[in-house]
């Protein structure tokens, strides 16, 4: 009886570590690419900064 009694509590043991964490799932991340603006528009702007530079030293 002793001897079942401890085969029953050590399975009962490694039985509850196995299932202690549960299943993971893993879901990948979604990728979300977004669109700059053109590199002309990008210059736009220093040149107008400089323009507006230019003109308030002027007068």
């Amino acid at each position: 009886m002793k001897k079942a009694l401890i085969a029953a509590a050590a399975v009962a043991i490694f039985a509850t570590a196995a299932h202690a964490g549960g299943v993971v799932t893993v879901v990948p991340e979604e990728v979300v690419v977004v669109d700059t603006a053109a590199s002309s528009q990008g210059i736009l702007v220093p040149i107008f900064a400089i323009l507006f530079v230019l003109l308030a030293l002027h007068h």
